[in-house]
């Protein structure tokens, strides 16, 4: 079965470093790839300029633009891969990335969004742009994959999984991580940063149900004591040198503090590696 694969694109050379990399993770197999531009909805264009020509409606102007821009997106995509395994669809939306996602993923029964972390008017302060951080958390029908800026593919050899044992894990809710494991021959590490030195009888219960899911991929479990969540994940990503880590979005939970500004600001490792946000739906 093809997966049917989302790619958000502003244009800019991180969106277009995101798709490349989309299609270098997805080498192998056969994918539909559907390619989303939204544009227009605030009177002004993708860069940010106001629409100024005479006699022409904005959203006239902006679909124009917005045509041309998609042809060169594709020249260079297929100019980086010309997959007989991979079609594509593009997707010009005069509406805001939010509603326009969502529209799609229900139209088109996507699996998975795969975008870059910042745009065109992301400011180089800030790790995540505000627009990665609504996708990641509002977005909750399919896994989000965020790829860091100037990031280039190589096949993940391990795949870092946090966690805090403290809720009872889904098999639904790991599949897309399993299945991008098994992709690629990949192990997943599993690592708990240690908030006491024993684990309570429900944390043992969770990890013992992690070990079963995980049964069908190499894992390893790892335990890490220090002062914070983010300084200790940084450390074993840098340490291991790992090709992307990966949470499950619990609401207000894990993923909802390390994408406040403050821990994102000092984490510092989602500039260097891909992160793939789970989806939780209880």
């Amino acid at each position: 079965m093809d997966k049917r694969i989302l790619l958000l694109t502003d244009f800019s050379k991180n969106a277009l470093n995101a798709a490349l990399y989309a299609l270098d993770l997805y080498s192998d197999r056969v994918c539909s790839f559907y390619i989303l531009n939204t544009y227009g909805v605030d009177g002004f264009s993708i860069d940010g300029s106001a629409y100024t020509r005479p006699g022409q409606s904005s959203h006239d102007i902006a679909k124009s633009e917005t045509e041309i821009r998609f042809k060169n997106f594709m020249q260079m995509l297929r100019m980086h891969s010309d997959n007989s395994k991979h079609t594509y669809e593009t997707i010009a939306s005069y509406d805001s990335l939010l509603d326009g996602v969502k529209k799609v993923v229900a139209k088109k029964d996507i699996d998975i969004i795969i975008m870059g972390t910042k745009g065109m008017t992301g400011s180089r302060t800030v790790l995540f742009g505000m627009n990665t951080v609504n996708v990641m958390e509002k977005v909750t029908e399919c896994p989000v994959l965020a790829v860091p800026e100037d990031i280039k593919f190589r096949r993940p050899k391990e795949i870092v999984f946090p966690t805090d044992y403290k809720k009872p894990f889904k098999r639904r809710e790991l599949k897309y991580l399993i299945t991008i494991a098994q992709m690629h021959n990949t192990s997943i590490q599993v690592l708990h940063v240690m908030e006491s030195n024993e684990l309570s009888e429900s944390q043992e219960d969770n990890k013992e149900l992690l070990k079963r899911i995980f049964k069908e991929v190499g894992h390893s479990f790892h335990e890490l004591e220090g002062a914070s969540v983010n300084s200790e994940i940084n450390a074993f990503i840098d340490k291991r040198n790992s090709a992307m880590v990966a949470f499950v979005n619990y609401k207000r939970n894990f993923f909802s503090k390390l994408i406040s500004r403050p821990l994102v600001r000092d984490l510092g490792y989602q500039s260097r590696v891909p992160v793939l946000v789970l989806r939780n739906r209880t």
